[in-house]
């Protein structure tokens, strides 16, 4: 595997681009662009799944016996992904909210 901390911040990464589109989506949804706050939404779960595939393979490396040190940049990344997941969820319910409001 890459090296630990590059694996690590690919998670912030993609976790941050999650979470900011999610942010968009709500924007776009406030101000009556449903299509927009849904193409939003797909690019969230986009960089999620990308965020979520990578937790994945570590998870599996450390099932085959490979342990990986845990560190306060792992536990940040962690962290991070499972905030802009519930940021997510909670967005695309909003959206909805929103469209059946307007």
């Amino acid at each position: 595997m890459e090296n630990l901390e590059h694996v690590i911040f690919q998670i912030i990464l993609h976790g941050g681009n999650g979470r900011s589109a999610a942010m968009e989506a709500l924007l776009a949804a406030r101000q009556g662009d449903f299509e927009g706050a849904r193409e939003k939404l797909k690019e969230a779960d986009y960089a999620l799944n990308e965020a979520h595939h990578i937790q994945t393979s570590l998870i599996q490396r450390e099932i085959r016996g490979e342990k990986t040190e845990v560190s306060l940049l792992m536990i940040h990344a962690q962290d991070h992904l499972m905030n802009a997941m519930t940021v997510k969820d909670l967005a695309a319910e909003m959206v909805e909210l929103y469209y059946r409001i307007n």
